[in-house]
């Protein structure tokens, strides 16, 4: 894809006055049956995916929780008090569901899949959405990955995610492997082997400042992919904490700086 985007991506402006080159419509399919997919021409801060994936679970919106973990990936989008509004976790945890003459109500659509999957794996609306319309405007960072859905066949459980805007240095690879961790736990939880993770982007674009990096990545060699083991069984998908997952044989080239745009 990053290879796709330097040859043929289109110069284009963007929100954060970077530009990017960019094209439009991409999907990646990764095996999960034996490894976990992890980019291994430059190293991924796995600690970083995995807490911010576990305090998306949680239904947290403030910083302050990932900062005492020594994650700082959404620090440059809270405001003075760590907070950034109704994003990923609200919409995943507790989307709004006013009722007329009510108190609002909402919805935890991870468990409502967690139960589709344990009761009713046929569903074709096992799908969680961070797409909440109405609340966009109060979001520090509008939603980039918006949608994933679940799927079982042969007991195997897939997963799919639309990403309307991927940031292919920076965000897609975190994007990857956070995804595929969530499928492995969703399976854990209910029993079931891991099948495929398919990752479909929207706008898919390599900023301007980036470019360099990209190529230096292009020109080293894949290494092997990491197997994923779980030191326990949480007793829900709520329950995990970081030193439940055990990364086996992750070898990487060095890590590659790049600037994030605001």
């Amino acid at each position: 894809m990053v290879d796709h985007i330097l040859k043929n991506g289109i110069l284009k402006n963007d929100r954060t006055g970077v530009g990017t080159y960019s094209v439009f419509g991409w999907q990646m399919r990764f095996n999960l049956e034996k490894k976990i997919p992890v980019i291994t021409t430059k190293k991924i801060h796995l600690k970083s995916v995995l807490e911010e994936l576990l305090w998306f679970l949680s239904g947290n919106t403030n910083v302050r929780k990932l900062q005492k973990k020594g994650v700082s990936i959404w620090n440059e989008w809270a405001n003075s008090d760590g907070e950034l509004g109704p994003i990923y976790g609200k919409q995943w945890r507790s989307w709004p569901d006013p009722k007329p003459n009510m108190p609002e109500n909402s919805i935890d659509q991870i468990s409502d899949v967690i139960k589709q999957l344990k009761y009713n794996p046929d569903s074709r609306r096992m799908i969680v959405s961070a797409w909440n319309v109405s609340q966009i405007p109060q979001m520090a960072l509008t939603p980039c990955h918006i949608l994933f859905q679940f799927y079982v066949a042969n007991s195997k459980l897939s997963c799919q995610i639309y990403q309307r805007s991927a940031d292919v240095f920076l965000g897609v690879p975190f994007n990857i492997t956070s995804y595929a961790i969530l499928t492995y736990m969703m399976a854990h939880q209910t029993g079931y082997k891991t099948g495929d993770l398919i990752w479909t982007g929207g706008d898919c674009h390599l900023y301007k400042n980036h470019v360099e990096q990209a190529k230096t990545q292009l020109e080293r060699h894949p290494f092997p992919l990491p197997e994923l083991k779980f030191e326990r069984h949480p007793k829900n998908i709520f329950s995990y904490e970081y030193q439940d997952f055990k990364f086996i044989n992750y070898k990487h080239h060095p890590a590659l700086k790049g600037s994030v745009a605001i």
